[in-house]
């Protein structure tokens, strides 16, 4: 049995989701709403689920932290927000964090995903 690659970089998974068309970002527009990029969906925090986090830490430089959400949404559609995490969020306020709190996980294994 082939064993999986495991995946240790940002840009590697990324890519990884890029390859089976599951690069759908989706962001927190100007108006404090978290939207689909490439679905041009405006969600709720009911809407998605966190299926799974995976935090990434700068060898040199703090400011490389980063954390990236994996999420599906309630029509079965993958998507990710990605952000940098600490002081270094991109986000002011508490709006930003409050929505992620609000998001229910189910922390999956990815392996079906990234074969």
């Amino acid at each position: 049995m082939e064993q999986p690659v495991e995946m240790n970089t940002l840009s590697q998974i990324l890519e990884k989701l890029r390859q089976k068309g599951l690069d759908n970002e989706i962001k927190m527009t100007d108006h404090g709403k978290m939207q689909g990029v490439g679905l041009n969906k405006i969600y709720k925090p009911e809407d998605l689920t966190i299926i799974k986090t995976y935090r990434f830490e700068g060898d040199s430089d703090p400011g490389d932290n980063s954390v990236l959400y994996l999420l599906e949404d309630n029509e079965g559609q993958i998507g990710y927000i990605i952000d940098a995490y600490g002081m270094y969020s991109s986000h002011e306020g508490t709006g930003f964090d409050d929505f992620l709190k609000k998001i229910p996980t189910a922390d999956r294994d990815m392996q079906e995903l990234f074969k």
